[in-house]
């Protein structure tokens, strides 16, 4: 295949490799910021991600100019559809990276994230409301990918100030998370068997209330009830992946398996945050388990996509 017709099929869900990095490098940050370490693999890893989201993003933009009735048949996609939120989030996380490194350049990022995230949240949610050919099959928990961009918000947005749109935003997200979770379970339940490049989805339920709990800790300013009804439901949602990672890693690759990256990193980071706010030892191993975890699947990912890069097994029709 000539690279003109690779470059057409450069798809809108290669985007979560920016989430998890970005979800990578913050779980880095608040370990080193928790444990007093003087490493410098958080700052490190902010600088992939910068890198990796710009090269990414080029790539989109000459794909969009050249090839439009491409990216609109993406829109159009019942599944690809809900990964166009999965660049604002990119945006938005690149902000929450920089903030403690760069409080200009981190605004930018994070202002530019949040209004890119509502335009996309109210074009996604019309295009739900709107539909003429989407049907229970086609649902699966990549489409928490818009709702969990809103309650990224306030990670960032209450240390710049932003106290007001941060509520706005969170609470926004969380009363999305409880609908699409319902129907989420009645999909998965009752209807057929998801395809196998979409199981690596199910990854995804871990984020909304692990995010969820950290935004709002940051929100209230500490924890209460809510907050840990939060992180239970976080923590039970990664046992529950835990038991499914027999069947995920017989699996071969496709990019869907960069859904397992952001959610372990954001309950990785949750744990640190009970950790602070319990002083309950257990917590902190529980973060430091979490996170080698996450840096060995991230190592995976990383080679198994340059491996399919390599042999141009991405950006091929489906």
């Amino acid at each position: 295949m000539s690279e003109h017709h690779r470059l057409e099929h450069f798809p809108v869900n290669i985007f979560p490799i920016v989430m998890g990095l970005t979800g990578w490098t913050l779980a880095w940050h608040k370990t080193q910021h928790v444990l007093g370490l003087e490493w410098k693999i958080g700052e490190a890893l902010t600088g992939l991600s910068i890198v990796v989201f710009a090269v990414l993003a080029t790539f989109y933009m000459i794909k969009l100019s050249r090839y439009p009735d491409a990216v609109a048949a993406e829109i159009k996609h019942p599944v690809k559809l809900s990964f166009f939120p999965s660049i604002s989030i990119g945006l938005i996380l690149l902000g929450t990276a920089l903030a403690e490194l760069e409080p200009y350049s981190a605004q930018v990022f994070w202002w530019s994230g949040v209004i890119l995230q509502l335009f996309l949240l109210l074009f996604v949610v019309n295009s739900w409301v709107n539909h003429e050919h989407f049907e229970i099959v086609h649902m699966n928990p990549s489409w928490f990918i818009p709702a969990v961009g809103n309650v990224l918000v306030p990670i960032a947005g209450i240390q710049f100030g932003q106290v007001e749109v941060s509520w706005f935003f969170f609470s926004v997200g969380m009363v999305f998370w409880i609908v699409l979770l319902t129907i989420v379970f009645n999909r998965i339940l009752f209807h057929n068997p998801m395809p196998p490049n979409l199981l690596p989805t199910l990854a995804i339920l871990i984020a909304p209330p692990a995010v969820g709990f950290v935004a709002y800790v940051k929100l209230v300013g500490g924890l209460d009830s809510f907050g840990r009804v939060l992180f239970g439901a976080g923590l039970f949602f990664t046992l529950f992946v835990a038991t499914q990672a027999p069947r995920f890693f017989k699996l071969p690759f496709f990019l869907s398996w960069w859904a397992y990256s952001f959610p372990l990193a954001a309950i990785t980071i949750a744990s640190w945050v009970m950790f602070e706010q319990t002083k309950v030892a257990g917590y902190m191993y529980l973060a430091e388990g979490l996170l080698v975890a996450l840096t060995a699947i991230m190592v995976l990912l990383m080679v198994k996509t340059i491996q399919a890069v390599i042999n141009k097994k991405i950006c091929v029709p489906e």
